[in-house]
């Protein structure tokens, strides 16, 4: 397939584009006529403005959010016997960039398995040809709520410790996967009622392959990184800033940065951190360092100051999980010098989130690959396959290119669990008929 791309760009010619859909047909043949033959039920209902059109397994669809990029409902798996969330991606084929953020979700997602990335159980379409193809459905975990609800309750230490401790273990697998996950927020972030906290959403991830130099315009304003807001190149700690936000609003109950805009983000991180040193505006080009120059100098507050010991819950039994550790803890996170902000691996041994340290959660390995089956068992003192495939980042295609990937994605998944296998586990579709 590889070889086929590599004559192929966003001016490929319409011979060329003819071959690059024959070599993908003979791929995906065999799967369109098994489905063909299978007729498998599907039935429609409407979700709000969109409808959902879905396997006869799932029911009880109820509508649980809306985004950007998709409508996810709960439903109850007949066959799994179990609740799960069903995200319709929103308009995958409508441009390149909804096409391209499409197939980078669903990559992605079939890639990494962590207990603390939410899990994708099954991808289906109603299209049963590449000549129907519109619509792309992700079956995943269902969890009971995200970060926004519970940004809003009063979080004692251990819970709050206990849930950056998962983001923490949940980024670290992805960055071990050589994946930046760029767009982490509080509504990206879903728990359980028993404190069960994963990272979902992958449509603006982008792997370690691209080096250093990305689009600014990614994460979510509120918790972009100075290096971000500054057009400057980002490693993977970009998401160590963005956690950082996201406790700093559970401790405060509100937004730390609330930008209004690109500059006026810009000018809440200085105006609450202060202006950075010379040594860091030297880092940025002239334009850029032109600019910050000419802003208004601000000494910025203390940390004690931004986050008293009013706002956190009263000390816990356990002598580490106090203010002042989290306090700490955040002062490292939120630093504008992203060469002297602290790194996943730093933040997991801090005093404040070490107290949870399990070396089985945070090195896990299991279950990462990016073949069909069957799913070879990773030596646990292996890292995580590394996801350094420029496709997701670099390679541009017509949308018509990207439904043909995406199409391939989506067949082999079908043929994965029709041959009863799934993320190394039998596959309930290979006893029962949906």
């Amino acid at each position: 397939m590889l070889e086929v791309f590599s004559f192929l760009g966003a001016g490929g010619d319409f011979r060329h584009f003819l071959t690059f859909v024959d070599a993908q047909r003979a791929v995906i043949e065999d799967f369109t006529m098994n489905k063909n033959k299978r007729e498998r039920e599907f039935y429609s209902l409407d979700v709000g403005d969109s409808t959902f059109t879905v396997l006869k397994r799932y029911q009880n669809l109820r509508p649980i959010g809306s985004g950007a990029q998709g409508i996810v409902c709960s439903a109850y798996d007949q066959i799994l016997e179990r609740n799960v969330a069903i995200k319709k991606l929103s308009r995958p084929f409508q441009n390149q960039t909804h096409a391209k953020r499409a197939y980078r979700e669903l990559v992605l997602m079939k890639c990494v398995n962590h207990k603390n990335i939410i899990g994708l159980l099954n991808v289906f379409t109603p299209q049963k040809s590449l000549e129907e193809f519109q619509d792309v459905y992700l079956v995943m975990e269902l969890m009971d709520a995200n970060l926004c609800q519970v940004i809003q309750m009063e979080l004692d230490h251990e819970r709050l410790s206990y849930l950056l401790y998962q983001m923490l273990c949940g980024i670290k697998h992805l960055h071990a996967a050589g994946i930046i996950h760029r767009d982490l927020k509080p509504s990206n972030i879903v728990v359980k009622s028993d404190c069960t906290l994963k990272i979902l959403d992958f449509g603006l991830a982008r792997t370690a392959a691209t080096g250093l130099l990305m689009t600014p315009y990614v994460v979510t304003r509120y918790y972009r990184a100075p290096e971000v807001i500054l057009g400057m190149g980002y490693q993977a700690n970009v998401d160590v800033w963005s956690v950082g936000c996201i406790v700093a609003e559970m401790i405060r109950g509100s937004v730390l940065f609330p930008g209004t805009d690109h500059i006026d983000q810009w000018n809440k991180v200085i105006e609450q951190l202060g202006t950075p040193t010379q040594e860091f505006l030297m880092k940025l080009n002239q334009s850029v360092r032109t600019y910050v120059e000419n802003r208004p100098r601000y000494a910025g507050y203390s940390f004690e100051k931004l986050f008293p010991d009013v706002l956190f819950p009263a000390d816990s039994d356990h002598n580490k999980l106090k203010a002042s550790q989290a306090r700490d803890l955040l002062s490292k996170m939120l630093v504008i010098d992203a060469s002297k902000r602290i790194s996943v691996d730093e933040a997991l041994q801090h005093p404040y989130i070490n107290v949870w340290y399990d070396p089985a959660e945070v090195e896990a390995v299991i279950g990462v690959a990016l073949e069909p089956p069957p799913f070879k068992p990773f030596s646990l003192s292996q890292p995580p396959p590394r996801v350094l495939d420029k496709q997701l980042d670099e390679r541009e295609h017509t949308v018509e290119e990207w439904k043909v990937l995406i199409y391939k994605e989506v067949s082999e998944w079908e043929e994965w669990t029709k041959n009863g296998v799934i993320r190394g586990q039998p596959s309930p579709l290979a006893q029962v008929q949906q």
